[in-house]
């Protein structure tokens, strides 16, 4: 995809799909700021990887913020702006999983979750939004999950949370769409990332997946890449899959 010249905001870059996406949409050509929580090794990693790939590509800025927090969303946009100019895409992608039966859930588990994933989203979208519209321009790529679609066992707050996000995605798409806004969704299967390495029955849930195996997070990076790219000028307010056929 051809990015070059454009600017974007990943949140939650530093692991598995955010980083895939950090380091596809920089070797596109777009300048990257990418958010992260805690690990300032791991956001020196990732501007690392960046160094080796040569020239002809973006640039990359990490910053370190909690996007529960608007005030910090805020300062996130301004990070971008104070680096690049403006922003042109925001890839809304922090999330975390605090999974467990219903029943021995407490209430902060529930809360911490969907303050991340869900309003953290809200946040984002909020501190880029009327900037956006004054240009009239702008793209937002939402993760979401196929546990938002189809629902998840033990995974209540989290299924929750990525539904969430589906009604965000084309609530937003509507009301940004006369603008030249597009605002559109990623729901992922099963990736090879840090998050399912650990699962149990890997097996049983591979026999589930048409495809017979879990995604590769570069192939959710590509989707978002040409999500944000011109290609995709026509499209916004859709989910689109990336599971292998898991939740058709």
């Amino acid at each position: 995809m051809d990015l070059k010249g454009k600017v974007a905001i990943i949140t939650g870059g530093t692991r598995g799909i955010g980083r895939a996406i950090v380091l596809e949409l920089i070797r596109d050509g777009a300048n990257v700021l990418f958010t992260y929580l805690s690990s300032d090794e791991s956001a020196a990693t990732v501007l690392g990887l960046v160094t080796e790939f040569g020239e002809g590509v973006g640039q990359a800025r990490a910053f370190k913020a909690d996007v529960r927090d608007y005030n910090e969303a805020k300062r996130v946009v301004g990070e971008a702006i104070n680096n690049f100019g403006t922003v042109d895409i925001l890839v809304n992608n922090a999330g975390i999983t605090r999974d467990k039966a219903l029943m021995m859930m407490e209430p902060s588990e529930w809360q911490e979750v969907l303050d991340t994933n869900l309003t953290g989203y809200f946040n984002m979208a909020k501190s880029c939004i009327v900037m956006m519209m004054k240009k009239k321009s702008g793209n937002i790529v939402n993760i979401s999950s196929v546990a938002g679609i189809t629902g998840s066992a033990r995974q209540v707050n989290y299924s929750s949370a990525k539904a969430g996000i589906l009604g965000l995605t084309k609530s937003l798409a509507k009301e940004v769409g006369p603008y030249n806004i597009r605002v559109n969704a990623i729901a992922p299967g099963y990736i090879e990332t840090d998050m399912t390495k650990d699962l149990k029955r890997r097996d049983e849930l591979e026999k589930l997946i048409p495809s017979g195996r879990f995604g590769d997070a570069k192939e959710v990076a590509k989707t978002v890449a040409f999500l944000a790219s011109d290609d995709a000028g026509y499209i916004t307010g859709q989910v689109i899959k990336v599971d292998g056929g898991l939740a058709i």
